[in-house]
């Protein structure tokens, strides 16, 4: 009954807006990838650079971002980001189109992509906590993972398959025009939006930069979730070149098939999204948390004794399976410990942070593993990650301490994307 309450029409804005994005971003899901793959022709080390410099360049554009996001107003924040990705993405589709297309501009316009995407989930997670009371944050955010699940489930299939009869850059002009109805949408919610107050100096100093991993690395419930989150990000997004490379080139599967390997085991994403809340009432949010992390780490293993054809299909939906669906458990529960303890004045530059340490990671651990496959190619380097992911569920926290939103029964989230 909880998941049918009426958050008012505000939040039906932005919950359009996100769920175009969310849309746009399925088509596209690994457009810039497939694009190093089948059009430049890049080996394994130049599609992990790609992944990899964008998010470490990105995150270091994004370092000032936080303190900045801070003391803005947050719409404006994410209409702009909306806007600069559309920008962004739409170049790649011109220079394609005039025959220009490089791996330098890839490079550029994953930097950009990277930077705004973080910008944008700061404001966003602020945006939602202010816009709420905490009671239906759970519940909005709900909404918002499953509509994550749901549209990578749909998503890569069908941008696969336009791919496919139109051509490379197809989801790429999808997904800059679906930034640009996100903005649309956010522009049309209206209302007025309260400009912080800015505590402190007046101007942007040194330590202001530092406030989010100050107050991560100081509480003793976010230090151990945010190292296990950054270890296993980096850990899982580090093997996705690789198995593009690996799929898409050596063992020969079509575009479609590497869409529809990857889109239809978020059905399990979808699932777990909905069972967190109830899972967490009845079992108790940290026993779940505890028990959601060690699964998600427990399943990509498998994805090294992928082999050609419809077995290997098989093996890669049935691993994906149980990632996304131990994922969708899990994300949710990370993201309420993660604002539940976060005062309002800081949530930003914690996200900020938070999604800073997570790119900055994933993008070393992605280079790492890029040279890692040129040495001993894609498969070994996938079973690398696998043995290294089973020791993760030693960083998660052993018990997370009660807090007051959680002795009231009432829900923090924030909007995510998925792991």
């Amino acid at each position: 009954m909880a998941g049918r309450r009426a958050l008012g029409r505000r939040f039906g804005w932005l919950w359009a807006a996100y769920a175009v994005s969310s849309y746009g971003t399925g088509l596209g899901f690994g457009a810039l990838p497939l694009l190093a793959v089948l059009v430049l022709h890049c080996g394994p080390a130049q599609v992990a650079a790609l992944a990899a410099t964008g998010r470490a360049v990105g995150a270091l554009v994004a370092l000032p971002l936080g303190p900045w996001v801070e003391f803005r107003r947050k719409r404006p924040v994410m209409v702009a980001m909306d806007l600069i990705r559309f920008v962004a993405l739409l170049s790649v589709a011109a220079a394609f189109a005039l025959g220009r297309l490089g791996f330098a501009q890839l490079l550029l316009v994953s930097v950009v992509t990277a930077a705004a995407d973080i910008a944008f989930k700061a404001a966003s997670g602020a945006y939602l906590k202010a816009l709420l009371p905490p009671a239906d944050l759970l519940v909005a955010n709900s909404r918002f993972e499953s509509t994550t699940w749901t549209s990578t489930t749909i998503g890569p299939p069908l941008g696969g398959a336009a791919i496919g009869l139109f051509g490379p850059v197809t989801t790429v002009v999808a997904d800059a025009v679906s930034y640009l109805l996100s903005a649309l949408g956010l522009r049309a919610i209206g209302g007025t939006e309260p400009f912080p107050e800015r505590t402190g100096a007046a101007r942007l100093r040194a330590g202001d930069l530092l406030t989010g991993w100050r107050h991560i690395l100081g509480h003793a419930t976010l230090r151990p979730l945010f190292l296990n989150s950054i270890v296993v990000n980096g850990l899982i997004m580090a093997s996705q070149p690789l198995l593009a490379v690996l799929l898409l080139g050596r063992l020969g599967f079509p575009p479609w098939q590497y869409g529809l390997a990857f889109a239809a085991p978020c059905v399990g994403g979808l699932l777990g999204s909905r069972l967190a809340h109830p899972l967490s009432a009845r079992c108790g949010r940290d026993r779940v948390l505890r028990a959601s992390g060690v699964l998600r780490a427990c399943w990509p293993l498998g994805l090294a004794f992928v082999r050609p054809g419809v077995p290997g299909l098989v093996v890669i939906i049935v691993v994906q399976l149980g990632v996304v669906t131990s994922c969708g458990v899990f994300n949710p529960l990370l993201a309420t410990s993660r604002l539940d303890h976060t005062a309002p004045d800081r949530v930003a530059r914690t996200l900020t942070a938070w999604s800073i340490s997570s790119s900055a990671a994933i993008a070393a651990v992605t280079a790492l593993w890029g040279l890692l496959a040129a040495a001993t190619g894609p498969r070994a380097a996938i079973a690398a990650a696998g043995v290294l992911l089973l020791a993760t569920p030693l960083l998660l926290p052993r018990r997370e301490k009660a807090s007051r939103n959680e002795r009231t029964d009432s829900g923090v989230h924030e909007v995510v994307d998925p792991v």
